[in-house]
């Protein structure tokens, strides 16, 4: 099948494409096209045959029912029954808009539709296209998400064709959606209201209007083995090829707990994936990092989850690791798509981090210029089995220079650089709780000590690895005097690396 697809503006919709669409949905055909959420499978919500052909493009099971989109309030009374009062105030608030409200069905709609439910999930979008398509297709369109079941929802056209390009008859491509996540589901059956799938609108915002409404505690659950009432969940969703696993705990030491995992993947030769916030973006050294939004705007981490998960497919990466967000307001419903993604697949940040006694390693010589930067550079060499800052600083550095060229032309004789290193003066801040701080020779310990008092780890390396050889200063010296000092950091640093893995090995 050729699958036909047109470029629509909102701002300025072609009524030449819509009637084409709209023709292609009353003769049975399916149809994508965007709304304000995801873009939907658009196929007449009252023609069984149509259902049957969107359970078999998206390879959806057949008891996931579809939601009903109208562009008319009245048009709800022709397949709804019993409709609740509250309705009325829900709709003149959040209609047209992310809201699908769940219905007793009437007689014109088919099982095919419901899943075989005696509801009706109905939903009116408030994308301009959306609702001009409903229209002319008769004012019924089932519409679940525009791709293969299971996958991360299309947030674009080209998702759509990706997933179901030459399965379905047409797409209509109006640019990337506005929200990204699918619409909040409220079911209507029971009293009071009941949340059972979140998005947009929030359960404070319903309360707002109609007051209590009470909320599915099983959304951040397992999967359950009882039939769906409303689309997406029951069945896992919104999935990456990939295994994607949600790090929880603080957000401090869940980005600890990513750094380590995706540390110890690149020691394996493995690339892991991270979804990342734009706050917590520069903290990670390794694995391929996406910036999925800002927690200062929620809306933004919602708009791109879905495009961010189908941008990994791209990459070649096993295991995805993302960052937990907070469950309330737009955050549960951002929780909810990524725990179905996942799979309820969630690692405990704390269990992994653990008691990390040092997490940085700072080492420290007079001018930060040579033994200091040497050592630092030896030490990321080094088969280390968990991921620590490690950086040098000086005691006396009036200004910001380059290192040495003596000792960088013998760390480069060695396949090393000192080219991005510039020095910087040791203060109060790089006394840390969780930051080893080895000096290079005694003076430097005892000027730290006599500055800041017994504060911090603050040892000289030889001390720290119990080895009493002298490192040798090559200041002022020809370039053999920096061979020489090289080749006893060197072993210092082999037994430093040997000592800090054995502490990893303790705390195991």
């Amino acid at each position: 099948m050729e699958t036909k697809i047109r470029k629509i503006d909102k701002n300025q919709i072609d009524e030449e494409i819509i009637r084409e669409a709209g023709a292609l949905l009353k003769e049975g055909k399916l149809v994508a096209f965007p709304t304000e959420t995801v873009y939907g499978l658009g196929a007449d919500a009252l023609q069984e045959e149509a259902a049957r052909k969107t359970y078999e493009a998206k390879g959806r099971p057949s008891d996931n029912p579809l939601i009903v989109h109208i562009a008319d309030y009245e048009d709800l009374r022709k397949i709804a029954v019993h409709i609740p009062a509250e309705t009325a105030i829900l709709a003149a608030h959040f209609w047209p808009g992310p809201l699908t409200m769940i219905f007793e069905k009437s007689d014109a709609v088919p099982y095919g539709t419901t899943g075989g439910l005696d509801t009706v999930a109905v939903r009116m979008p408030e994308d301009p296209v959306a609702q001009a398509l409903i229209r002319a297709a008769g004012g019924f369109v089932s519409a679940p998400s525009a791709n293969i079941s299971g996958r991360p929802s299309p947030t674009t056209a080209d998702h759509v064709r990706e997933d179901l390009g030459g399965k379905i008859d047409m797409i209509l491509d109006g640019g990337e959606v506005d929200i990204g996540l699918e619409s909040t589901i409220l079911d209507m059956t029971v009293t009071p209201p009941m949340i059972l799938r979140p998005g947009a609108i929030t359960a404070e915002m319903f309360e707002e209007v109609i007051g209590p409404v009470s909320v599915d505690e099983t959304l951040l659950g397992d999967e359950s083995d009882k039939a769906p009432k409303a689309p997406g969940m029951k069945y896992r969703h919104y999935a990456p090829r990939a295994k994607l696993i949600i790090i929880e705990g603080d957000l401090r030491k869940e980005i600890l707990a990513i750094r380590q995992l995706s540390y110890e993947a690149h020691r394996e030769g493995r690339t892991v994936g991270i979804i990342a916030t734009g706050e917590t973006l520069p903290f990670y050294n390794y694995g391929i990092v996406k910036n999925i939004g800002t927690r200062e705007n929620e809306k933004t981490i919602a708009r791109n989850l879905y495009k961010v998960l189908r941008e990994f497919d791209g990459e070649d990466v096993e295991t995805i690791y993302s960052e937990s967000f907070a469950v309330q307001g737009m955050g549960k419903a951002i929780m909810n798509r990524l725990e179905k993604a996942a799979g309820h697949l969630r690692l405990s940040a704390a269990a992994i981090v653990k008691e990390q006694k040092y997490r940085r390693i700072t080492f420290v010589s007079g001018s930060d210029t040579a033994r200091g930067p040497m050592a630092a550079e030896l030490l990321r060499r080094q088969e280390l089995k968990q991921e620590y800052v490690i950086d040098s600083r000086g005691t006396v550095v009036l200004f910001p220079e380059p290192a040495n060229q003596k000792a960088e032309a013998i760390m480069k004789s060695a396949q090393m650089t000192l080219e991005s290193h510039v020095t910087r003066q040791f203060d109060e801040e790089n006394l840390q709780d969780d930051t080893l701080v080895l000096t290079i020779d005694e003076s430097q310990k005892a000027r730290l000590l006599s500055e800041y008092g017994q504060k911090g780890n603050i040892y000289t390396l030889n001390e720290f690895v119990g080895d009493d050889i002298q490192i040798p200063e090559p200041y002022g010296k020809p370039l053999t005097a920096y061979g020489e000092c090289f080749e006893v950091l060197d072993r210092l640093i082999g037994e430093l690396a040997d000592k800090l893995n054995s502490l990893v090995e303790d705390r195991r």
